[in-house]
């Protein structure tokens, strides 16, 4: 199944290009009506060089008369439609820092003028979830600190004054793509849209990063919350709990597993509530599949309705063109016997369901595409998503809700122009054995039509992040460019990989560099077998985690030759003590950075360096959270006083560890600039190091 029409191929059309990336739309947060005929969604694409702008747009179900923009943004998302169609509640960021809910007003199919409801202090805006019954809104809303605050910054200046130094005294201070924000808690509020006026209510949440949903009668709300105060470090303490929403008094629902918990989903009849989770002391990110828990308000017991199964409600598939998400996604079905979900298997995102006893799963779609589920209409007919696949930029799509296979179809025609004009990849799906007979996923993307000669091609194998992720069937704009440049791209899942099942998942836990090496070479192997590659000429790159293997290979083969190694991890004992997310001693690794460090130190590509000698480009953001930029200066340093070829691309304190996938244009265009600039060199045999 197809979502977007047959692509042209062929000599006629040119390559891609680095800066093609300024004409990709990324639509997100598809909003669906509740009779599932029309649609809403917000569509981001650049507007300047380094900044992006986004907007609603507005489309109906069969197409035909395609999208339009709603609002002019610069900075407009969350749509979510009102009661009966009345218009649509949405996040408007007119001046950045002082988001505010917003409502565009429509009378018959006429859309009216956007009005600013609220006055929120500067701050950020998070969930957004309008009642059932139209009247209220609840939303996550965080205000900035004062002294973090615009007005704080200009009166510092005209002062002349230094900038305050941040106190400390919770370990939840920071978070990599939000920056640092202290003490400053996400917190829930309720905006009354008669009145206008907004109250909080008191979760008690330490964190500040609970989910919640709405009950039916539109009285109550579910929140996942964790109330202790060493949250950070005890995730398994997360509880669901019941508020009421004009009282605001919360009550802890009883009996449930110690676990995390999140995205809790109120059935239909109001008697449930279903979440996302796992059971014992664990963290949310972790190889142990997460669940589908239904607990029942009335007696007062919680299943996991995927127990039965290997299916992992959390396994996210990488890509730097679509707005892919850790968080699980799950929704009831009108008459409360099924729950729809998104799962990832194989390398594809799917639209999957339940039903309530958790006796079977189904996969609605096909392999072969990402799909990203975003809403269900309200009658149930069909589901809002975004789809994106090898050769297909993203899309907003919708599914029809009807028997085993959900037909989906295209109902954007964002990017049809930007594919009408290039010639794109497509990739071959391959498994392989590692030597221990282990099966490994594997895909290769040739160079298409018009960047294909007569001659071998040199290869890069691309290594991805998490380790607890996937690679897949997504539009991935960097590697279109680099088989654009005439190389054959190779990428896969080894070991640590997420959707294979939680064995195959956890054989990596608290030893990377072992069966995970084990499965990269396999696929090198591969690699020097194609007939069509020159086995000469083999790189390999990767971010994160795929930097953390770029860095492992390095130093302990020379098959290659050149690496990228982009915000990566070099020193597992150090990076223990400077990420968001410190490492909890005994949970993931065995010991810790203070004490009986050998494990961390066994796995870390820096304490084999001495055998390095692969010419190396390291990208890295000094803005970077999760991976600190000092990673990349340990391997930096260890290959300069070695004498091996190595240059170093710093980006500043304003990006971040994600700025592949959501840096300002122009410093993505630099990135890939470099990354081709390398391999052109490195395959020509003289790395460029100036």
């Amino acid at each position: 199944m197809r979502c977007m029409p047959p692509r042209r191929t062929g000599t006629r059309l040119r390559p891609i290009a680095a800066s093609d990336l300024l004409r990709l739309e990324t639509p997100l947060d598809p909003q669906i009506d509740a009779g599932g005929e029309e649609i809403v969604f917000a569509v981001k694409r650049p507007d300047s060089a380094s900044t992006f702008q986004t907007r609603l747009h507005w489309v109906e179900m069969d197409g035909r008369a395609g999208d339009r923009a709603i609002t002019e943004g610069p900075r407009d998302r969350s749509p979510r439609w009102l009661l009966a169609g009345r218009g649509i509640l949405f996040v408007r960021e007119a001046r950045k820092g002082s988001p505010q809910l917003a409502l565009l007003p429509r009378k018959g199919r006429r859309w009216g003028r956007a009005r600013v409801l609220t006055r929120l202090p500067e701050g950020s805006i998070g969930e957004v979830r309008v009642s059932p019954n139209g009247r209220e809104v609840a939303f996550a809303f965080r205000e900035t600190a004062l002294e973090a605050t615009t007005a704080a910054a200009k009166l510092r200046v005209r002062t002349k004054a230094s900038p305050p130094p941040l106190v400390v005294s919770d370990p939840w201070y920071r978070l990599d793509g939000d920056g640092v924000f202290g003490a400053a808690r996400f917190r829930l509020h309720i905006l009354d849209l008669a009145s206008k006026r907004i109250r909080e209510i008191p979760l008690g949440d330490t964190m500040g990063t609970f989910g919640f949903d709405w009950s039916p009668d539109g009285t109550r709300i579910a929140a996942t919350v964790n109330r202790s105060p060493s949250a950070l470090i005890e995730p398994w303490l997360a509880e669901l709990v019941i508020v009421d929403s004009q009282r605001g008094t919360v009550r802890a629902c009883r009996g449930l597993p110690i676990g995390p918990k999140a995205s809790p989903v109120w059935s239909p009849d109001g008697e449930a509530i279903a979440y996302a989770g796992r059971v014992g002391r664990s963290s949310a990110y972790a190889t142990a599949n997460l669940g589908i828990f239904v607990h029942s308000l009335s007696n007062g017991t919680t299943r996991d309705l995927l127990a039965a199964t290997d299916f992992c409600a959390m396994t996210a598939t990488l890509t730097d063109s679509a707005e892919s998400s850790f968080a699980s996604w799950l929704r009831w079905m009108p008459g409360g016997e099924s729950i729809v979900m998104r799962l990832g298997w194989h390398g594809s995102g799917h639209l999957a369901s339940v039903d309530r006893a958790g006796r079977r799963v189904r996969l609605h779609t096909p392999a072969g595409a990402e799909h990203l589920p975003a809403s269900l209409a309200a009658n149930g007919s069909r589901i809002a998503l975004v789809r994106t696949a090898p050769a297909e930029p993203p899309e907003v799509c919708v599914a029809d809700v009807a028997g085993i296979e959900f037909p989906v179809r295209q109902v954007t025609q964002l990017n049809s122009a930007f594919v009408d004009g290039v010639d794109l990849a497509d990739v071959e799906e391959r498994w392989t054995r590692a030597k221990d007979g282990v099966a490994v996923h594997y895909w290769v993307m040739r160079p298409p039509l018009a960047a294909r000669g007569r001659r071998k091609t040199p290869a890069i194998l691309e290594v991805h992040g998490g380790p607890h992720a996937q690679y897949g069937f997504p539009f991935f704009f960097e590697f279109q460019l680099l088989a654009a440049q005439g190389w054959t791209v190779y990428f896969s899942n080894p070991r640590g990989s997420k959707g294979y099942g939680a064995a195959l998942c956890g054989s990596i836990k608290g030893s990377w560099g072992g069966k995970d090496w084990v499965d990269v070479q396999a696929v090198t192997r591969e690699m020097r077998r194609d007939r069509r590659v020159d086995a000469s000429r083999l790189g390999i790159m990767g971010g994160s985690y795929g930097g953390y293997m770029t860095n492992w290979a390095v130093s302990h083969t020379h098959d290659f030759v050149g690496a990228i190694s982009d915000r990566c991890v070099s020193n597992l004992v150090s990076h223990c003590g400077n990420s968001d997310f410190p490492e909890l001693p005994g949970e993931y690794w065995r010991g810790s950075a203070f004490k009986d460090p050998r494990a961390l130190w066994r796995s870390s590509p820096i304490a084999h360096f001495s055998k390095a000698r692969t010419p190396m480009l390291l990208i890295h953001s000094e803005g970077d959270l999760r991976c600190n930029i000092e990673q990349s200066e340990q391997i930096h340093a260890a290959l300069v006083v070695q004498r091996v070829p190595v240059r170093f691309v710093r980006y500043g304190r304003q990006t971040s560890h994600g700025m592949s996938r959501n840096g300002p244009p122009d410093l993505r265009i630099h990135r890939l600039d470099e990354i081709t600039r390398w391999w052109r060199g490195v395959f020509a045999g003289k790395p460029p190091v100036a």
